[in-house]
């Protein structure tokens, strides 16, 4: 990820589920089970781990575009500002939660979505804006030219969704690259996150 578009400014995740959750831009209140969906992705325990959805805090996303021996690879990363009331150690363990209860583990393995039809995550790109489902979460993001070229030319995008929170990239505030491949490129971030090849797909098929 040497060469980065300047990303898209952070976008807030509606958190949804139940009465009294967070609508867009606002923080999740109350506590909500998590639903399973399906087999594991990976090897995890099958015991539900707890949630609480009101340690979530504010939750962001954003999309850039890096460069790969490849070509250009596509990257959508989803953080906490860790403002949740556990700051931002609940944060963090509200996520792991999350994603560990809907079959992602937190590490280095890359999970390859299209070899998961039952991944209760899904990505649709659909005029500039790239959308990202998964229980109780439904994010919106503004995308750049550059990634959604990339995401056209590739058919998914590099999901990192980390556990580590980010209070300095508020949304709405532009994120310098220097600053994001700071965050997104350090180890206890990358180590700390999960990881998904996740598949594009378009209202028109």
């Amino acid at each position: 990820m040497r060469r980065r578009t300047r990303p898209a400014c952070a976008s807030p995740v509606r958190v949804v589920g139940s009465p009294g959750v967070a609508r867009l831009g606002e923080r999740a209140a109350g506590r909500v089970p998590v639903r399973r969906y399906g087999a594991a992705v990976t090897s995890t325990t099958s015991e539900t781990r707890p949630f609480h959805a009101a340690d979530l805090g504010t939750l962001v996303v954003m999309a850039w575009s890096g460069e790969a021996p490849d070509g250009d690879m596509p990257y959508l990363l989803a953080y906490s500002l860790g403002d949740g009331e556990g700051g931002p150690e609940g944060s963090s363990a509200a996520i792991e939660a999350l994603l560990r209860n809907n079959g992602l583990n937190i590490g280095e393995e890359i999970v390859d979505g299209s070899q998961h039809p039952s991944l209760p995550l899904t990505l649709l790109v659909e005029a500039g804006q790239a959308v990202v489902n998964m229980p109780y979460l439904n994010a919106q993001c503004p995308a750049p030219p550059e990634w959604l070229a990339a995401v056209g030319e590739r058919g998914f995008a590099y999901f990192l969704f980390a556990t580590r929170a980010w209070p300095e990239a508020e949304p709405g505030k532009p994120v310098e690259p220097e600053a994001l491949a700071a965050f997104a490129g350090d180890a206890d971030t990358l180590n700390g996150a999960a990881h998904v090849l996740l598949p594009a797909r378009s209202l028109r098929g």
